[in-house]
């Protein structure tokens, strides 16, 4: 009985220890970003730079590799910079997945980046960035008068005029159709939000062809609709050169969003269609739609040595050969600001993680009158060469972005202030707040527009007691603030009953009066 009781104790016993053992040996399935407790994680030394990418380009690799780091596979978390797509960042990033990314870790996008991606996002964000602006009594958020005719931006601002007039379809449909009857002869452009490379835009110029958003238009819930698209006034004046339409792609790149460390690479490239622009043509995307993905369809137009493409610096030479020199850098100082505009609307909405960068690709079409118009901005521009001179770009590129966001230790370090030396820069230019010029701030302050006199009138008026508007009132009299209107003039009279609008003139004629009695005096004593 003993013996048999010993045997079954041994065997037990076999069976928990073979037990033990295999939970040590045995590891977990393989999960994105997990790493199994029993490895010996991280590392005491490590002498180089580990990667990981999802997307095998020579831009990418060539410039990892040149810098001796070993590649490693993305799921087991083994990696210091990781080059990834935008849905497995922000499924690094979800609240349900467990991993959160050690100090020595970065990656190549924020994680709610789609709010500059997105074109309804963006459009959102740029129009509470102008109303902020607008409460705050910003002068960057200065208009023009109320008679002034709008254009393609659809708004009276001088300075945050951006973007073309945009509407959210189906939840703006009929604010669309309100505007499209002042103007039934334009032309607009219908986007999908959330696709890029031209995929789904067309152009329209009948309301007929919009049948589809003017039933969900009826039948919309937002909490269930997703397939959102974005209509703007389409810009038909744009700057030819050979009889062809081009758009500006520009790169850059983004360290922190609080606060906003943002640098524009130098080596931007201009895409211009195959076919000569013609506006009464908008079922032909051939002639309007600059998308390298689209234009190398037309096989027979499309040119394989140079990709449709030129250089900043050649398009800056013909400006200043054609409209004048300094238009170049009178339009890249525009750029430069309608970019900072677009950073500055997303930045209080951005999560900003230490463990972040992103290159966006910029997409910009100026008209004929050489202003900007933002169109639309990439977190995961094409980084694919479709020339030699594309691939010498992109690789300059990605070489001058790991200057900026790698530590000058080499080691990717959350802990660092994000802010390279002048030398890693390179082609890279710090984009700066934007500000007016001190002469037009001081002409602002001391000239406010009629609208601004009409609101203080009012204001001053709705105060009651005369007693309460002297100031306001002498200051009217003696010409300090500026009178446009018989309106403004009409709410104040002085005690003698007389307007301030004839005061002021009274006063204006006695002025003239007393400088020609001075002149004839002196005159006669020259003459004496």
């Amino acid at each position: 009985m003993k013996s048999r009781f010993k045997k079954v104790k041994s065997i037990t016993n076999n069976r928990d220890a073979e037990q033990s053992s295999s939970s040590k040996t045995k590891l977990p399935l393989p999960v994105f970003g997990l790493v199994s407790k029993e490895r010996p994680w991280p590392r005491k030394e490590r002498h180089c730079v580990y990667y990981s990418t999802d997307c095998d380009k020579t831009a990418l690799i060539n410039n990892f590799q040149k810098r001796g780091w070993h590649k490693v596979p993305a799921f087991d978390g083994e990696w210091n910079l990781y080059w990834a797509c935008a849905q497995n960042c922000r499924y690094i990033f979800g609240v349900d997945h467990p991993y959160r990314m050690r100090s020595d870790q970065m990656i190549n996008h924020f994680p709610n980046s789609m709010e500059l991606s997105r074109k309804d996002l963006l459009v959102k964000n740029i129009k509470r960035y102008r109303k902020d602006l607008e409460r705050k009594g910003d002068a960057l958020a200065e208009t023009h008068p109320n008679n002034t005719k709008l254009g393609i931006g659809g708004t009276r601002y001088m300075h945050l005029d951006i973007i073309p007039m945009t509407f959210v379809l189906p939840a703006d449909y009929n604010l669309f159709v309100e505007e499209f009857h002042k103007n039934p002869a334009s032309t607009w452009i219908v986007k999908p939000s959330d696709k890029s490379q031209g995929v789904g835009i067309y152009l329209i110029n009948k309301l007929s062809k919009l049948k589809r958003f003017a039933y969900e238009a009826r039948t919309f819930y937002p909490h269930f609709h997703r397939d959102t698209c974005v209509i703007s006034k389409y810009i038909d004046n744009p700057l030819l050169i050979g009889g062809k339409k081009f758009d500006l792609r520009l790169y850059v790149l983004v360290t922190t969003f609080n606060p906003i460390k943002a640098y524009l690479y130098n080596e931007g490239f201009c895409r211009f269609c195959t076919q000569r622009y013609d506006q009464t043509e908008i079922d032909n995307v051939f002639m309007h739609l600059t998308n390298v993905s689209i234009q190398k369809n037309n096989v027979k137009e499309y040119n394989t040595i140079h990709g449709g493409k030129w250089s900043m610096q050649n398009l800056c030479l013909y400006l200043d050969s054609i409209r004048g020199e300094g238009v170049s850098k009178q339009l890249s100082r525009r750029i430069s600001e309608t970019i900072r505009h677009s950073l500055d609307a997303v930045a209080p909405v951005m999560a900003n993680d230490r463990h972040c960068f992103e290159v966006y690709g910029y997409d910009i079409i100026i008209d004929n009158n050489l202003k900007p118009w933002l169109i639309e901005i990439n977190t995961s521009p094409s980084i694919h060469s479709t020339t030699k001179n594309d691939c010498t770009l992109k690789t300059r590129l990605i070489d001058n972005v790991l200057d900026v966001v790698i530590p000058p230790s080499g080691m990717p370090d959350e802990r660092w202030a994000k802010t390279p030396s002048q030398d890693s820069l390179k082609n890279f230019t710090l984009l700066t707040p934007v500000e007016l010029p001190k002469q037009q701030k001081l002409c602002n302050l001391a000239t406010p527009t009629a609208a601004a006199a009409e609101a203080a009138a009012a204001a001053a008026a709705a105060a009651g007691p005369q007693r309460k508007n002297k100031s306001f009132v002498r200051r009217l009299v003696s010409g300090a603030i500026p009178i446009t209107g018989s309106n403004v003039a009409s709410k104040f009279k002085l005690a003698s009953g007389t307007s301030v609008l004839k005061k002021q003139a009274q006063n204006k004629k006695s002025a003239d009066t007393k400088v020609l009695v001075k002149k004839s005096k002196l005159t006669k004593r020259v003459s004496k």
